[in-house]
């Protein structure tokens, strides 16, 4: 099994990317989330993108993305005390209002 922790060591949010399934995690400052997968091979399991986005750091918030890159895309995330972790965990309400917002918007049949 391969294993990887992600650790908010900010002090506002650290948005958790994992890809390539486009799912969102939001950390805590202080908080600890393990990402795991079945992979046993010799190739790395992850690799590790951090990114800046000045509307995002101006809001206090930080980002990084993880890749799957072996063993398949699906991995399990869970906090320090062994619990998943689903997507959209902790995601801000402004937030979520804003992407489920723009998801319509880009469903919408007059933008097609």
């Amino acid at each position: 099994m391969a294993a990887m922790d992600v650790v908010n060591d900010s002090i506002g949010l650290l948005v958790l990317f994992l890809e390539p399934v486009g799912e969102d995690r939001w950390l805590r400052p202080g908080e600890r989330f393990r990402i795991r997968t079945d992979y046993r091979g010799d190739e790395p399991a992850f690799s590790v993108t951090y990114w800046v986005n000045d509307g995002d750091r101006a809001a206090g918030i930080e980002n990084v993305t993880v890749w799957v890159e072996n063993g398949g895309v699906d991995a399990e995330v869970s906090d320090v005390d062994g619990a998943d972790v689903d997507c959209g965990h902790q995601r801000p309400e402004d937030i979520d209002r804003k992407w489920q917002a723009n998801l319509e918007k880009a469903k919408s049949p007059e933008k097609r």
